[in-house]
């Protein structure tokens, strides 16, 4: 049978955000997106085996400037015209008549940025708050970001006891992870980020060795003399910091690259340098996709909620309301305007969901 909340209680239009341009450089908000409001709900209506899902939270990502460029990457780039694709969570609030699915259930899906999303069955995960956790967690340590810090580390990284780990774009949702797992493993752990503030936080309550602004003009000179020099570097930024890195390798040093940031809106990146370095220093460096490890998630999440039960991991969320807020939202990932993982609150109407036959 179809079900569905009491009509009465959905609106009869919602609100998109799709992309507009291409950007050329930095993405400019309301040139990039266009925000198209009114849409008609009823155009959702889901299908025999579909959903209808009311968007709760969505992902913010780096990756996501990938996305915008016609180039094809690991994904294909999002579309003129088309929804801006995003990863979220969110309530179903109606069903087809055949689907598996049951109003009420929070469900993990790739929504895009939108209120309301028409989603396949085979398109949703159910996902239940476990022991020691919350919601946003799906979208932080049970999600992408906890496994892209957790396999990068350590299968990649392959840390071992009182080994130096350097973390760049420390304060952001992988790299607060990499570095709180390289405490836990007993690495002696570098961080990087953009202020003062976060420097503070880096040290203060994830426990990092040392942390460094690298806003200051004395940052090479200040890693040099407490870092000296490294085992392990989790690459979030490359572009010159990554180049100055090459030059601080210790003997069979590993180098995980996970991202780009500081070049993700420059459209002529200047390329390493220094990197027959890792020739003489017989170095690793490598990069990876989380998705390549989706078989394996569900022992890694298991010990992330472990450690989070016990109070040896901890998350930060920075939250911005509403999807119209979306586009202002996503550079602050690229000038290092967020502190943890950065997500939209779309809407929240678990509330008063009731089951209709």
């Amino acid at each position: 049978m179809r079900r569905s909340l009491d009509p009465k209680s959905l609106p009869t239009t919602y609100t998109r955000v799709v992309l507009a341009e291409r950007p050329v450089g930095d993405i400019i908000p309301h040139k990039t997106f266009r925000t198209e409001p009114e849409q008609k709900l009823a155009d959702l209506e889901p299908g025999e085996k579909q959903v209808l899902v009311a968007v709760d939270y969505l992902s913010l990502d780096p990756a996501m400037r990938s996305w915008l460029g016609e180039k094809k990457t690991y994904m294909p780039p999002v579309k003129i015209g088309e929804i801006m694709r995003a990863e979220g969570l969110g309530t179903i609030v109606k069903t087809g008549k055949d689907s598996k699915w049951k109003v009420g259930q929070t469900v993990k899906g790739v929504f895009g940025w939108t209120e309301y999303a028409q989603m396949d069955d085979k398109a949703v995960a159910l996902r239940t708050v476990p022991k020691g956790g919350e919601l946003l967690d799906f979208l932080g340590p049970f999600g992408n970001v906890g496994m892209t810090a957790y396999f990068g580390l350590f299968d990649i990284g392959k840390p071992k006891p009182g080994e130096t780990l350097v973390v760049t774009g420390a304060a952001g949702a992988v790299g607060s992870l990499v570095c709180q797992l390289g405490v836990l493993k007993g690495l002696k752990v570098y961080a990087v980020a953009g202020s003062d503030e976060k420097v503070q936080w880096l040290e203060k309550e994830l426990g990092v060795t040392k942390a460094f602004n690298y806003k200051n003009k004395d940052i090479y000179d200040q890693l040099k003399k407490h870092m000296k020099t490294f085992d392990i570097y989790f690459d979030n930024v490359g572009g010159e910091m990554l180049n100055f890195m090459l030059t601080r390798m210790n003997l069979f040093a590993r180098i995980v690259v996970c991202g780009g940031i500081s070049d993700y809106n420059n459209p002529n990146p200047a390329g390493l340098k220094g990197h027959l370095n890792l020739i003489s220093m017989r170095a690793l460096m490598q990069g990876f996709l989380v998705l390549d490890y989706a078989s394996k998630f569900g022992p890694a999440i298991a010990e992330m909620q472990q450690w989070l039960t016990e109070g040896k991991l901890k998350r930060k969320y920075h939250v911005v309301d509403g999807i119209k807020s979306a586009p202002e939202a996503l550079p602050l990932l690229y000038n290092g305007g967020n502190t943890g993982k950065l997500v939209v609150r779309v809407s929240n109407i678990r509330e008063g969901v009731k089951t209709k036959l």
